[in-house]
């Protein structure tokens, strides 16, 4: 009797873990947003690399598009970061970033050391326009077609699949 309870605590740890790997291994890429074939949200906040420019819906006038959410603090996104300049390079679609809760100095240091593969930053350090977007975290990245409807969005790092998979088939209709 004694090693049953001694041995308990492990059987119940065990169990729990063995739950949240099932739970994580279930998890997907394509969460439900009703924003889905629905024209991009209004805003009106600050250009991260100037902040007495304010920017709004009617910015984003550059179509087909990417509004890739990143942050300096988000390991994922500094992974990110070398496949959208590839795509800021070979594709024909602009690419914008929403700096999501992040330090407007650290961020422009970073686009100045690595390259800056957005046509412009909306700087969104009180998260307003991500709630809009029901984002979770960064990264996170929506495509905009050519009549400005959101088609796609996905939660986490693109790379060459993600693309493929997921975005490559809107430029090529």
């Amino acid at each position: 009797m004694k090693k049953i309870i001694d041995i308990l605590p492990l059987l119940v740890f065990a169990a729990l873990v063995l739950v949240l790997l099932s739970f994580l291994s279930d998890r997907d890429d394509q969460l439900e947003t009703v924003l889905i074939d629905s024209t991009f949200p209004e805003f009106s906040l600050t250009d991260l690399s100037d902040e007495s420019s304010i920017l709004g819906k009617k910015d984003i006038s550059q179509l087909p598009a990417l509004i890739n959410v990143w942050a300096t603090w988000c390991i994922a996104c500094r992974v990110e970061h070398p496949f959208l300049m590839k795509l800021k390079e070979e594709e024909a679609l602009a690419i914008y970033g929403l700096n999501y809760k992040d330090n407007r100095e650290k961020a422009l240091d970073l686009l100045n050391r690595d390259g800056n593969p957005y046509v412009f930053s909306i700087y969104d350090y009180e998260g307003r326009l991500a709630i809009d977007l029901g984002v979770y975290g960064a990264p996170e990245t929506f495509f905009i077609d050519k009549e400005g409807i959101i088609q796609e969005r996905h939660v986490g790092v693109i790379d060459e699949k993600v693309w493929a998979d997921k975005f490559q088939k809107y430029l090529d209709e």
